[in-house]
């Protein structure tokens, strides 16, 4: 990495039987929190999201690429949004955000000519999808506008963008947006954390809620068509890998339709 000076692990499962059919090229997907993604015993909360797993028990999925991205843990909040955090409860003399785009550069102009170069992808933006969570929903939600013509598909689960939802706001109703693009959006109705009440008063479920359906509502203004978004609203589910795991099977196969 460049623009800090520091190195970062990618972590790569290949499809099954990867090295036996050496003519079939395969579809990517790019996940955030690298940690979180395989293995419980490395996960932060000690769960991930089981995409092994998943993979294992949906064999009606298209094989595919996966690519974990490891976070940058004590500067994760930094990478993860691409402006100043303003809209907090921050005292005055600590400031928190900003590194998303060169993040979302070393990513898109890093690790993904390296995928492509060294493992035989589909490196086309149809068959290329970014799934995030929390900050992690941000980075991707944001990527996936500054990169609509590398990034085809979106999973972004538990959108946090009320710690910058005004600049993000104005960032996408400005751009325009690729109707071709496929997002799937999910949030749970308990969501929240003691993180999170570090940096905003008021009701944490309810500011959950109100980012999904904003971004839903932002896309459909944006000429994506109904039938290329899906939004799922989970009664009683929480801010968690466990949350996100259960329903990562359905938003790999919204993804993964037209593969």
């Amino acid at each position: 990495m460049t623009y800090k000076n520091d190195k970062r692990r990618i972590r790569v499962l290949l499809p099954e039987n990867y090295d036996k059919d050496l003519t079939k090229n395969y579809p990517v997907v790019y996940m955030h929190d690298g940690q979180n993604v395989f293995y419980c015993n490395e996960a932060y909360s000690g769960y991930s999201w089981k995409v092994i797993h998943a993979i294992k028990l949906n064999p009606d999925l298209p094989k595919m690429i996966v690519v974990g991205i490891d976070n940058a843990e004590h500067d994760r909040i930094n990478e993860y949004t691409p402006w100043k955090i303003t809209e907090s409860t921050l005292p005055e003399d600590i400031e928190l955000g900003g590194r998303g785009e060169e993040f979302a550069e070393f990513v898109m102009k890093v690790v993904k000519p390296f995928i492509d170069k060294h493992y035989r992808t589909k490196s086309d933006k149809y068959h290329t999808a970014m799934i995030g969570s929390s900050l992690g929903g941000n980075i991707s939600a944001y990527m996936g506008i500054r990169y609509k013509d590398k990034i085809g598909g979106l999973g972004i689960f538990s959108l946090a963008n009320w710690i910058t939802s005004k600049a993000f706001n104005s960032y996408i109703a400005r751009e325009e947006l690729d109707p071709e693009q496929r997002v799937y959006i999910q949030v749970g109705t308990q969501e929240g954390d003691d993180t999170d009440r570090q940096l905003m008063y008021g009701n944490m479920k309810q500011a959950y809620i109100d980012c999904a359906l904003n971004y839903y509502k932002q896309l459909i203004k944006g000429f994506v068509p109904i039938d290329s978004i899906r939004l799922n609203i989970y009664v009683d589910e929480e801010h968690d890998e466990k949350a996100w795991a259960k329903h990562l099977p359905e938003c790999l196969r919204f993804l993964s339709e037209e593969w």
